[in-house]
């Protein structure tokens, strides 16, 4: 009752989820920075999820994890997975019980997988997408391959909620630890397009800006930085980022775009208005 997509880029691990189920990402995925990651779903056991990164801790390749999960599950008829390890291809497996349509397909560093899914077009299309989109944002290719599958009828019940967690070494918010994204929407007619949204959301509030995007603090752009911070009621750009969850695209000297249109709509009349009301 569920579609996934499980991948690594670079030293990243992650997994996007969605499902006509509540809460799926508390249920659905895991990772670990340079170990793998692993999804479990149909009727999941969600006990292959630390006992499939334990595994792939020690060593143990994706093809050895899935067959040792499934040999010690009397279960195994009912379960689907997906597992990715730090090389090579990804692997998934579909129990023969799980409810129609299920199926996946699997390659280099991912697995996609799902079961009572409109059709086999739902993996055909999440797969299509992950391979042609490899320049995107690891995150934002996920979530692309969750669209995609989602678009192409997704769970045959309908929708209900999506998540996407992906780690990476030292990429968590502010530099904190490795879990760059963990965003959920766990009740929802439209999850992952929420998805998608949330993710856009993160990446204003913490995404890192590009050196060379960064405009002088100087002359009219600063008078008008002054201005506008004056009229939200600040006496400095430090203090009304730190207000607006912004501060970690700051910069000494200079101002982050996405910054500064922030600021230019927070100081619109009718932003003010709404705030002061």
């Amino acid at each position: 009752m569920t579609f996934s997509i499980v991948a690594r880029q670079g030293t990243a691990f992650g997994v996007a989820v969605a499902s006509k189920f509540l809460s799926v990402g508390a249920l659905v995925p895991a990772a670990e920075v340079g170990v793998g990651a692993v999804a479990t779903q149909a009727w999941a056991n969600v006990a292959y999820r630390p006992q499939g990164m334990a595994m792939l801790r020690s060593g143990v390749g994706p093809a050895g994890v899935v067959a040792a999960l499934l040999a010690a599950d009397e279960g195994r008829a009912h379960r689907q997975l997906g597992v990715v390890g730090p090389a090579g291809d990804g692997v998934t497996c579909t129990g023969a019980e799980c409810l129609p349509w299920a199926g996946g397909a699997a390659g280099d560093g991912y697995a996609i997988q799902g079961n009572i899914l409109t059709g086999p077009e739902v993996v055909r299309d999440m797969e299509a997408v992950w391979l042609a989109s490899a320049r995107l944002p690891f995150a934002d290719r996920l979530v692309a391959a969750l669209a995609a599958g989602d678009a192409a009828g997704g769970d045959a019940r309908g929708r209900q909620s999506a998540a996407l967690y992906v780690v990476d070494p030292g990429r968590g918010v502010g530099g904190w630890g490795d879990t760059a994204y963990d965003l959920r929407v766990d009740d929802h007619p439209e999850p992952v397009a929420e998805l998608r949204r949330l993710l856009a959301v993160h990446e204003v509030l913490h995404g890192v800006s590009d050196p060379a995007e960064l405009l002088p603090l100087e002359g009219e752009l600063a008078a008008e930085v002054r201005e506008l911070l004056g009229g939200l009621g600040y006496d400095s750009l430090d203090r009304w980022a730190g207000v607006e969850n912004l501060e970690g695209r700051l910069a000494e000297g200079r101002i982050d775009p996405l910054v500064l249109d922030h600021l230019r709509t927070a100081s619109r009349p009718d932003v003010v208005q709404r705030a002061r009301s």
